[in-house]
């Protein structure tokens, strides 16, 4: 009995360490801000936006001449194509959770900024880009993208919203991401974006 006794003390702080990381990143703990942490996005904040869960699965800088980044880049308006001396092509891939019984529109008001606050507003990519995240209705039970559509079996496993940042903000990381509820502007969330 006595043996019993003195292994107790070493069984509490080990039972009590256990608990303490079963409580980190609980899905159903509603969050607002946060740090997105790995290419998996294993360590991504759901944001919460009002009735909607948006998380990002990935953010990259692309490459024009890379064969898979070229299809990403569909769809940019002409006026658009060109990259000026000191910009680049960045991507963030995209899932949006509606998990009530209504349709709920999803946001057209996601910026990203970097820590000398410049923003800067995604591309509206035409309809040949099947990659692109589209801001409209998002099915009761659902989630955007679509299950079994291109977006949701590419890698990124996410819609695509692309930004033309300048490459001086890669120096000004890390960078930000704000969605704002497209019924209510006054909800928002914001998370780091991992470049």
């Amino acid at each position: 009995m006595f043996s019993r006794l003195r292994k107790l003390p070493l069984v509490l702080p080990t039972l009590a360490a256990v608990l303490a990381l079963s409580a980190c990143g609980q899905s159903h703990t509603r969050v607002t801000t946060g740090t997105y942490a790995g290419e998996n996005g294993a360590n991504a904040p759901y944001l919460y936006v009002g009735p909607l869960t948006y998380e990002v699965q990935l953010s990259r800088q692309l490459n024009p001449f890379n064969a898979e980044d070229a299809a990403y880049l569909q769809g940019v308006p002409v006026a658009d194509r060109k990259l000026e001396p000191g910009q680049e092509w960045f991507a963030v891939f995209m899932q949006v959770y509606n998990s009530t019984p209504r349709v709920y529109k999803a946001s057209n008001d996601i910026v990203i900024s970097d820590t000398e606050n410049n923003t800067y507003t995604p591309f509206e990519l035409g309809g040949i880009n099947l990659f692109a995240y589209r801001a409209g209705p998002v099915p009761p039970n659902s989630r955007l993208p679509v299950p079994g559509t291109i977006a949701d079996d590419a890698p990124a496993q996410g819609q695509l919203l692309l930004y033309k940042i300048q490459i001086a903000s890669l120096d000004n990381r890390p960078l930000e991401i704000k969605i704002v509820n497209p019924e209510n502007p006054s909800e928002s969330a914001s998370a780091e974006l991992d470049v």
